[in-house]
């Protein structure tokens, strides 16, 4: 097995090794090394990337037996084994993943001794990392846990590995239950947290330099925390900052102001949206009647067909408003490709409108419904002319 450097020292970088095997593994190489400081993908954490002599490792991972390979371009060619290897891990990239680990710890520690709610699950993401906690907190209490949190960070206090048994392990007040057999790595954080882990950390929790709780929902039954660390919470801080001063300046505003600034734009948007569907509604009626004037008779009955520049909400109400003059049957197409189709009839004729779109879904493949009296269907694949002569034809079939 692999003897994981990172264990006794996660902050090392950089390490010589030999390489116990190579051979094609999924879409690159996989190679096993004698020693690794490389962490693989494990507990919640992404693995560490870097190079292997002269090749990137695109991805380290645990293999069946549990020990750990590294993934190289499959263009690469395989070490021979017995050969020497000279391994160099990306540092900020494994400085970012320490902050965000030791972070989780304190917060998780912190929530548990606060309000006794559990950490059950942990993920470390790319810009954000989550914990899901086995029930809810308030605004208020997850407020004073990220007071409680970062007050640990500024004591700067050391965060230490030791090495137990299982036996040793039971007389301690770990946080959780080992999820391990055997001799346990346990990390400490002095008068916050003890744990077993096989994941990175800082030296001192001053290193995770500040533990932002970031939004919250309810999951599971519980709740899930999205929180950022050091450099992570320093940019989400400064994405904040910038996205408040543009709204700020847009909205001539002070920064306490936005909130009611906001407010009032939703109750201006809503009167101007009533205002418009009122407008429109006016129209629409004013449209139909000259609509309505101009339908062709054909046998007993008056027929509307045209083209017109609308979407699918505009032809159902301009196709309605019409329907509401006597003897009418209306086909409206839009000039829009794929072209949208509605019919619609007066309520004293019998025309089955859905029959009419059903025939214009199935010639032009679209697709639709509706009812006798009012049908449409999206997705004509044809001139509208084209759609609209086919439309009379049907029509003109069922009077």
């Amino acid at each position: 097995m692999t003897e994981r450097l990172y264990y006794d020292d996660p902050a090392l970088c950089e390490f010589d090794a030999t390489v116990r095997r190579a051979e094609p593994r999924g879409d690159g190489i996989g190679v096993w090394l004698d020693r690794t400081a490389f962490y693989p993908t494990s507990g919640g954490q992404p693995f560490d990337v870097g190079t292997l002599g002269s090749e990137a490792v695109v991805g380290v991972e645990e293999d069946e037996s549990g020990d750990i390979v590294h993934l190289l371009h499959a263009r690469a060619a395989p070490p021979a084994p017995g050969s020497p290897a000279h391994g160099v891990i990306d540092r900020a990239r494994r400085f970012d993943h320490t902050q965000q680990h030791t972070g989780q710890h304190v917060l998780s520690a912190v929530i548990e001794r606060l309000f006794k709610a559990r950490t059950v699950s942990f993920h470390l993401g790319t810009m954000t990392s989550t914990i899901d906690l086995d029930r809810e907190l308030t605004t208020a209490q997850i407020a004073r846990g990220e007071l409680e949190a970062n007050r640990a960070v500024w004591d700067d206090g050391p965060v230490t590995i030791r090495y137990v048994s299982e036996e040793e392990a039971r007389a301690l007040p770990l946080r959780k239950e080992p999820a391990r057999a055997g001799v346990l790595r346990l990390i400490e954080i002095a008068g916050v947290d003890l744990s077993a882990c096989g994941g990175t950390h800082v030296a001192r929790t001053g290193a995770i330099g500040q533990i932002a709780v970031v939004s919250w929902e309810r999951f599971k039954g519980g709740q899930r925390l999205e929180f950022a660390c050091g450099g992570r919470a320093l940019a989400h801080h400064a994405q904040l900052r910038d996205t408040t001063a543009s709204a700020i300046r847009l909205l001539s505003v002070l920064p306490t102001e936005l909130p009611s600034a906001i407010e009032r734009l939703q109750s201006d948007t809503k009167d101007l949206r009533r205002a418009l569907i009122a407008a429109q509604t006016e129209l629409a009626g004013y449209e139909a009647r000259a609509m309505a004037d101009s339908a062709e008779p054909i046998g007993a009955v008056r027929v509307l067909l045209r083209i017109v520049d609308a979407d699918a909400n505009r032809l159902k109400a301009l196709a309605s408003a019409v329907a509401s003059h006597a003897g009418l049957v209306i086909v409206l197409v839009s000039r829009s490709t794929p072209a949208l189709a509605v019919a619609a009839r007066s309520r004293d004729l019998s025309v089955a409108c859905h029959e009419i779109i059903a025939a214009l879904a199935t010639e032009f493949g679209g697709r639709g419904g509706g009812k006798p009296d009012l049908a449409q269907c999206g997705g004509l694949e044809g001139a509208p002319e084209a759609i609209l002569a086919s439309a009379r034809a049907l029509v003109t079939s069922r009077l």
